[in-house]
């Protein structure tokens, strides 16, 4: 299990009206493509966008 993020930017909202999440638009990220890649951990994902407009992350 991996140990929780504590980099602010990746915040969850605190009921109490404290930090708020980090919003990005789809169409900011992907600006008009299809797919990105993403780099975590040393790893990288693909994020794409379906036919049907959902969002779909794999390995």
């Amino acid at each position: 299990m991996n140990p929780p993020c504590r980099d602010p930017r990746f915040a969850r909202p605190d009921p109490g009206g404290g930090t708020s999440r980090k919003r990005l638009s789809s169409s900011d990220l992907f600006d008009g493509d299809q797919e990105i890649l993403i780099e975590h951990a040393g790893q990288e994902y693909r994020l794409r966008i379906t036919r049907q407009g959902k969002l779909i992350l794999t390995k």
